[in-house]
């Protein structure tokens, strides 16, 4: 089947009481994984590519400095990726557009092929954010295409998202933001945070979510509330990249049991990146160490000199470089490229299983009414 938009999963989530991961993927190799992994538990999926991932898919290196031209261009790559493995899956896929810095590259996502977009106007007044995600889902909705919008903002880095400080979601300004856009999905902020330093102990305000579910249900409406920056940071997996030379400081994440507290809130998507960027580069580390002629091979070597060069990082889009075109069409020139990409998936396989189970939504995707975008398009004439 067809990938499908993200409101029938949502919905799903909404009748049955679970939450649904939403897991980053920029690499072919990583959308395969997540997707054979949703299928081992028969688990609904979604994979999202954020707005800087589209332009490091674009093939740019330095995806920071991405133009439209290049997220057009990853976003295509992205989808295709997706499409090859998600169009004859037993399990609803969606590929899910994380943090759209504006119109234009929500507009890029769509064409691409994702059938569900998010537009961040969080930074923005509240005025502003509710001009803005509303343009967003009239050129969105009549495609079937559905929308994510936030309001309130969670405080970290992830990409060219950064605040220094959070500012919590004002329950009756969500709803009032839901009424006035039409969004399919809010990210509230209630107390997680982007990145890996989350720092330790963090505690979830769990009575936004409750106070915004209640009043919208009273009201007749729906929307699915979204927890961004919510990677839980295995710590186990911080020592072992450590043990292995890495220098990755201050990482925590937000504790699973604090995450599966607010699911009977009201969440019911989940955002998690951190913990794969994590386990990958764990992954590539041991696969050196443990076979080290691999240190000087032709196709991978420039990966290990990366892994040695830049101890703190743990994105693996600063050591895939050498091995782009791998990267972005999944084509695996020699066997040193298939045992790296094998690890990466392992590493992908691990951080994903283990969610989709403490979520709740492992063998729900039978209940998932399985609607193409021509569906949505009708649903949202209505």
């Amino acid at each position: 089947m067809p990938l499908v938009p993200l409101r029938p999963l949502m919905e799903a989530a909404e009748q049955y009481g679970y939450a649904q991961g939403a897991f980053n993927v920029n690499a072919v190799a990583q959308a395969k994984a997540v997707i054979e992994m949703h299928e081992t538990f028969r688990s609904p999926a979604i994979l999202q590519g954020a707005d800087l991932a589209n332009a490091f898919m674009g093939g740019r290196v330095d995806f920071a400095s991405g133009t439209l031209e290049d997220k057009k261009r990853g976003a295509r790559n992205i989808a295709n990726a997706v499409r090859k493995y998600g169009e004859h899956s037993p399990i609803p896929v969606v590929l899910h557009l994380d943090h759209g810095k504006d119109f234009d590259s929500c507009v890029a996502a769509i064409e691409g092929g994702y059938t569900s977009v998010m537009i961040d106007g969080s930074s923005l007044p509240l005025e502003q954010n509710i001009e803005l995600t509303r343009e967003v889902v009239k050129y969105a909705h009549p495609r079937g295409v559905s929308v994510e919008g936030e309001l309130g903002v969670l405080g970290g880095q992830e990409d060219h998202v950064f605040a220094e400080n959070s500012t919590y979601t004002n329950p009756l300004d969500a709803v009032r933001f839901i009424q006035a856009t039409g969004v399919d999905a809010l990210a509230i902020s209630y107390g997680t945070m982007h990145g890996a330093n989350k720092g330790k102990g963090a505690k979830l305000r769990r009575e936004i979510p409750i106070a915004i579910k209640e009043c919208i249900n009273r009201l007749g409406i729906f929307c699915a509330l979204v927890s961004h920056g919510s990677s839980t940071v295995p710590q186990y997996i911080v020592k072992e990249i450590n043990d292995l030379g890495g220098d990755i400081q201050n990482a925590y994440g937000i504790p699973i049991d604090q995450l599966t507290a607010a699911i009977p809130c009201g969440i019911r998507k989940i955002n998690v990146d951190t913990d794969i960027r994590l386990a990958v580069t764990r992954n590539m580390k041991e696969l050196f160490k443990n076979q080290p002629a691999l240190q000087k091979s032709p196709s991978i070597g420039g990966v290990y000199n990366l892994l040695e060069e830049k101890r703190s990082a743990f994105d693996p889009r600063v050591f895939f470089p050498p091995i782009m075109d791998t990267v972005l069409t999944g084509n695996v020139p020699d066997g040193d490229v298939a045992l790296l990409m094998e690890r990466v998936e392992a590493g992908v396989k691990e951080a994903v299983g283990s969610l989709i189970v403490q979520f709740g939504s492992y063998g729900r995707a039978p209940l998932v009414e399985m609607k193409t975008l021509e569906d949505m398009q009708g649903f949202y004439k209505e």
